[in-house]
């Protein structure tokens, strides 16, 4: 009795189980969700069964997810203070934030009531001043740097070899406001260290809070050089003659490619900051192509900086981030393998003024009187070798047959005598040291006549006339009313010696193009 019980209770559970289960099967059975009232929630270990419409609505959802697939966030910059000194270990691998994984939704709960408040009266309406607009995250070096930051970064080109190429700081202070992206570099070469130090002041002075735009510094672009205490790479190659590279080429253009593509293209403007090579020292100089506009306007930011027009040899940053639409000037200042204080300070001068002039920080202001401007230079060179004393000193003013100095034989104690052939101003000069036939010891700005203030269509460099002229260049600077709309002119012109004609030579050793 107590089995045939057992048997008919399990053949009722089966029966009722098969109802349940089987009832939403047949559509004929259904009822219309409008002719019921919605039962109240109630907990329940069984859940409801889900029909094949919302299947295929589930399934076609997630397809269209599948579809769009979302970009990884970028990981974020960690702002730091640029003038606190750093481990080693923190250059290689320089400290980011990961970003936050999306928090999930809260379980739904009932809403609570809101307390009851004592009715106040509504504050009276004032005037606020407009929000100052916030600026944009700076996307470089696989890094986000968020607006009002500081911070860090490390650049290294894509091929190197192990324990040969090191990863490069890069400084980054990202304003509060939005504005241009002006990037610094120096020691292209890696004997230049007055650019190194020029970088390091600017940047280590900046607020973040208070700049509008970005301001991104490079202080050492040639490790390889600067840690040889050589002015190229370790494959004896120029790396400022190999932009904007190619990442099939020599070690010097794939190193110039990864350069160019990582940090260049990022940026506004540039400047570009080096000094004289092999023993000669430069006067802080601006060189750029004036018959770019947009050059001419970032020339005239500097304030009390003499300018020399120059489109730079072919493969120099200069000359390339220009064709690529990135307005681009070299500041030249002091020589090389010597930390020079003049020059190191009129540089920061001169960039704080331009940061001032692009509405980038306001706290600085408009620096030193208008200098020249130069639209032709030439190298004059010695005809004998022997020891070279100079009789003139760096930035002074020479007429046509002033002398420059003298070249003596150590052993025969004849000497020579070096005599400008032009009217114009000593920009760049040999150091007094031993010297060879034909090696280029002064650079002179070739003054302009009084009534140009813009360089004609074909500007040469012909010998001063017998009375010289009186006239300064056109000046430079803010306050100078410049013509934008400038033809080119002629390419600096090497004097080889006093009875021969002139040779124009785009990338003479002399010139110190860069």
């Amino acid at each position: 009795m107590r089995r045939r019980s057992l048997s008919l209770t399990l053949i009722v559970s089966l029966a009722s189980f098969c109802t349940v289960y089987t009832s939403p099967m047949h559509a004929e059975d259904a009822v219309a969700p409008e002719d019921v009232a919605a039962p109240p929630p109630e907990t329940s270990s069984v859940e409801e069964p889900v029909s094949a419409a919302q299947i295929s609505t589930y399934a076609k959802t997630d397809e269209d997810k599948s579809e769009e697939p979302k970009k990884p966030a970028m990981p974020q910059a960690k702002s730091i203070e640029l003038d606190k000194p750093v481990s080693e270990q923190e250059l290689v691998a320089p400290p980011i934030e990961q970003p936050a994984p999306a928090a999930e939704p809260a379980a739904e709960t009932a809403p609570k009531p809101a307390p009851e408040t004592a009715s106040s009266p509504a504050p009276e309406e004032t005037q606020q001043e407009p929000a100052a607009p916030i600026g944009r995250p700076l996307q470089l070096l696989g890094a986000e740097v968020p607006p009002a930051t500081s911070t860090r970064l490390a650049w290294s080109p894509s091929q190197h070899f192990e324990g040969v190429y090191s990863a490069t700081p890069v400084l980054v202070v990202n304003g509060a406001e939005p504005g241009p992206t002006l990037c610094l570099t120096a020691a292209l070469h890696g004997d230049e260290l007055n650019g190194i130090e020029t970088v390091r002041r600017v940047m280590y002075n900046l607020d973040p809070k208070t700049l509008k735009g970005a301001v991104i510094g490079v202080p050492i672009v040639n490790l390889q050089g600067f840690h040889r205490g050589s002015r190229y790479l370790t494959d004896r190659r120029d790396l400022n003659r190999h932009f904007p590279g190619d990442k099939l080429g020599s070690s010097a253009s794939r190193i110039a490619r990864s350069f160019f593509n990582e940090v260049v293209v990022h940026c506004n403007a540039i400047v570009d900051l080096h000094t004289g090579s092999f023993y000669r020292t430069n006067l802080p100089q601006l060189r750029g192509d004036l018959t770019d506009p947009k050059v001419v306007k970032l020339t005239k930011g500097f304030g009390s900086t003499v300018v020399l027009h120059s489109k730079g040899a072919k493969g120099t940053l200069r000359r390339e981030a220009v064709e690529a639409g990135i307005p681009t000037v070299t500041l030249e200042a002091g020589a090389p393998m010597v930390l020079d204080e003049p020059s190191v300070s009129h540089s920061v001068k001169g960039i704080r003024t331009l940061l001032n002039q692009l509405g980038m920080v306001s706290k600085f202001r408009l620096w030193g009187e208008p200098e020249p401007v130069y639209y032709n230079s030439t190298w004059q060179r010695a005809t004998t070798g022997g020891i070279i004393f100079s009789k003139v000193k760096l930035g002074q003013t020479v007429s046509k047959g002033d002398l420059l100095g003298t070249v003596t034989n150590p052993i025969t104690n004849v000497r020579k005598e070096i005599r400008s052939q032009y009217n114009g101003r000593i920009l760049g000069m040999a150091m007094d040291q031993v010297v060879q036939p034909g090696f280029a010891a002064y650079h002179i700005g070739i003054q302009a006549p009084q009534e140009q203030i813009s360089p004609p269509a074909e500007v040469t460099a012909e010998p001063a006339p017998e009375t010289p002229a009186t006239a300064e260049g056109a000046l430079s600077g803010p306050a100078a009313d410049r013509d934008d709309s400038v033809d080119e002119p002629a390419t600096d012109v090497p004097v080889q010696s006093a009875e021969e004609p002139l040779q124009n030579s785009e990338d003479d050793e002399g010139r110190e193009e860069d």
